[in-house]
């Protein structure tokens, strides 16, 4: 099992995704210690350059990165964002049984498959008139 992520961890999401915009904003209202900072990908001023990790790589799959630097993406991105709730039962369960040696190569094929149909998903409405789809504005 990999170390715990460094917090605060900045999680890359694509914010016109009407299904990934919805998760992230599950896990802002339940970040109340700001261990998560948000970067929407599909922001037209997101620039990808400083992190080494090109736009179409940011908009496959979601990135994880930690204080420290480290890079986690798609299942292990998520495993590193529920690392940011401890007391969470839940979170914590799906933190363990995603890594089991036999449920994480699943958890990786299940990813790439959504990934995959990931852009053919409604994209989110009058919210991202401008291209942009903030979480948490009103």
């Amino acid at each position: 099992m990999k170390s715990t992520p460094d917090f605060p961890l900045r999680i890359f999401y694509d914010g016109s995704c009407s299904v990934c915009a919805t998760g992230i904003e599950h896990y802002r209202l339940k970040d109340r210690d700001g261990r998560l900072i948000l970067v929407d990908v599909s922001d037209s001023g997101f620039d990808p350059a400083p992190f080494g990790i090109t736009l179409p790589e940011f908009m496959y799959q979601m990135h994880v990165i930690d204080r420290g630097g480290r890079v986690f993406r798609g299942v292990e991105a998520f495993w590193a964002i529920w690392q940011a709730f401890p007391s969470s039962t839940l979170l914590g369960l799906c933190g363990k049984l995603i890594m089991l040696p036999l449920v994480n190569p699943m958890a990786r094929f299940c990813y790439r498959a959504f990934a995959g149909i990931r852009g053919y998903l409604p994209k989110r409405g009058k919210d991202c008139a401008s291209g942009s789809c903030r979480i948490g504005q009103k």
